[in-house]
């Protein structure tokens, strides 16, 4: 692995970022966010929404780490949400191949049928942050309290519980990796990569010159994360080894200062090129390497056609923009699922 294609040296580092979602990307930029869909009967569909103005806290250290990290958890989720509702009107519009099962046909009968995407798709949130407690949180505390019978030293006890909290972790990475739909977010998540990459570089935005750049970038959340259990390992050793309850308690209310500190962290990692900065994004860069997968060039052009709405005045500044982009760059403004979104929130 060559880290000199990762942290390039004449690279212009920018604080745009974005994520990968159900067969799309979306990227914010400094004023709006823009979310772009395939559409797997030809074309996308985008959305592009106002970002709200920085507030007071963006200028205080750690602060600002948590703030960014709750935003992200409720971006993320309401963008999730978005991909896939967009997804199901695809699906609408073309042949249907498979039969609902029972548990979606049960939550349309009683909700109805919008309702019920609604439904299934909180409940899959609750679920998979339940599922995050139980297995990163829970699981490590209580296997490694099962090793008190051989050692007395708290130090000992929180290394343990970190790295196995690490291992389980990056075990989890290794086997959803194998499930095709997740690959296919991986494939998104490297195109995003390579976009931003090729922006920061100051080439022209075509699948082509993104192509040429690797799927790994430094300040990518996936580096964060690692960062938070590194630094969780670090912190959590200064409080000893109280019982269980207390150990979850204080696991859970540290989060944010984790968070936060990782947040700087990750910046500085964005911003340095560094010997000592290489060296901490080493570990993140290698998990990056089981969360991202080569995009084709249909992805690539998904995740540029994201960035552009970004960095280019094509669009007008209004609250709200969805439309529809066929093949040959035709663009439909869709006024019915404009207003219908406003009449949500």
């Amino acid at each position: 692995m060559d880290l000199g294609k990762i942290f390039i040296k004449n690279a212009c580092p920018t604080k745009i970022g974005g994520q990968a979602v159900m067969e799309g990307i979306m990227m914010q930029g400094s004023d709006r966010i823009a979310t772009v869909i395939k559409n797997p009967h030809g074309g996308m569909r985008i959305r592009i929404t106002p970002r709200k103005a920085a507030s007071g806290w963006k200028k205080i250290p750690v602060l600002r780490g948590v703030m960014a990290f709750i935003s992200s958890m409720v971006t993320g989720c309401s963008i999730l949400m978005y991909s896939a509702e967009v997804l199901e009107s695809f699906e609408e519009e073309g042949p249907k191949e498979e039969e609902k099962d029972k548990l979606t046909l049960f939550l349309e009968k009683h909700f109805g049928e919008k309702a019920a995407l609604t439904v299934m798709l909180y409940m899959s949130v609750v679920l998979a942050i339940g599922f995050t407690v139980g297995v990163f949180i829970l699981l490590p505390t209580l296997i490694i309290n099962l090793c008190k019978n051989f050692t007395e030293s708290h130090l000992i006890l929180n290394l343990l519980e970190g790295i196995l909290r690490i291992i389980l972790f990056v075990g989890y990475v290794a086997v959803i990796s194998r499930m095709e739909e997740i690959r296919r977010v991986f494939q998104y998540h490297g195109a995003e990569h390579k976009t931003i990459h090729c922006y920061e570089n100051g080439l022209e935005l075509t699948p082509e010159n993104a192509q040429s750049f690797e799927t790994l970038h430094p300040r990518c959340g996936t580096s964060f994360m690692v960062f938070v259990m590194i630094i969780s390992l670090l912190l959590f050793s200064l409080f000893g080894w109280p019982n269980l309850v207390m150990r979850v308690l204080s696991r859970l209310l540290l989060l944010p200062v984790i968070a936060g500190i990782s947040y700087e962290v990750l910046q500085w990692a964005g911003r340095s090129d560094s010997p000592i900065v290489k060296a901490l994004s080493l570990p993140g860069i290698l998990l990056q390497k089981l969360t991202t997968r080569c995009p084709d060039t249909e992805q690539l052009e998904v995740a540029i056609t994201a960035m552009k709405a970004c960095i280019t005045d094509q669009w007008n500044h209004e609250d709200l923009i969805i439309a529809d982009i066929a093949d040959d760059g035709t663009v439909t403004r869709r006024p019915d699922l404009e207003a219908a979104e406003k009449e949500k929130q």
